[in-house]
């Protein structure tokens, strides 16, 4: 089994963003040429994710987004949030802050609905979310001219360490931002610090 282990944590580990279940046995199967039981694969995710649980590491395995990551533990996250308040000077504007806000909180939305909350144009805003791959266009709306329909991806779920949008804080849980967007976090800041995430994002 632990041969089976390495092979696993070499593909979350190199992936860019969770890996789903599927694409680990996919990827087994091609590389081993083999029919890679879905139990073996189980087996070797609750392994690895005990031996990372121990005290020797600083990371450990965790489920988001319908797939498994690597993520620092909690104990380290002031050694890495200082580490990105010196990497990091660019972070979302406001704006975009409180446009992806409201794409969080009320998707699937379409822009006019954005604007019409915020009281400005969103165009400029949506447009950095999308080129930034934390929101994405699902399908369109049945309304008079069929606006495109924004929701969060995958990525936004990757930073704020979600497992679905069910785990989004209270609207009554968020601290108010300021202009500044908070200081740099890191991504891997558990849910209940997950408000403050985005402010890593860096500003293109």
């Amino acid at each position: 089994m632990s041969q089976l282990n390495n092979h696993i944590e070499s593909l979350i580990f190199v992936s860019q963003s969770s890996i789903s279940k599927s694409q680990i046995k996919n990827a087994l199967d091609s590389a081993l040429e083999s029919d890679i039981p879905v139990e073996d694969i189980d087996a070797s995710l609750e392994e690895i994710k005990e031996k990372f649980a121990m005290d020797d590491f600083a990371f450990e395995l965790v489920e988001i987004s319908n797939g498994y990551q690597f993520m620092t533990k909690g104990a380290y996250h002031d050694t890495i949030s200082q580490f990105l308040k010196q990497t990091n000077v660019k972070r979302l504007s406001k704006a975009a802050m409180e446009t992806l806000s409201i794409i969080a909180y009320q998707q699937p939305i379409i822009k006019s609905q954005i604007e019409k909350i915020r009281g400005v144009s969103a165009d400029y805003s949506v447009q950095k979310l999308l080129e930034k791959e934390l929101i994405q266009i699902k399908g369109r709306s049945e309304g008079p001219g069929k606006p495109l329909l924004y929701v969060t991806s995958e990525k936004f779920m990757d930073y704020f360490g979600l497992k679905s949008n069910k785990d989004l804080p209270k609207l009554t849980e968020i601290v108010k931002l300021d202009n500044t967007v908070g200081e740099a976090a890191p991504a891997e800041v558990p849910k209940q610090n997950q408000e403050s995430v985005v402010s890593t994002v860096e500003e293109e």
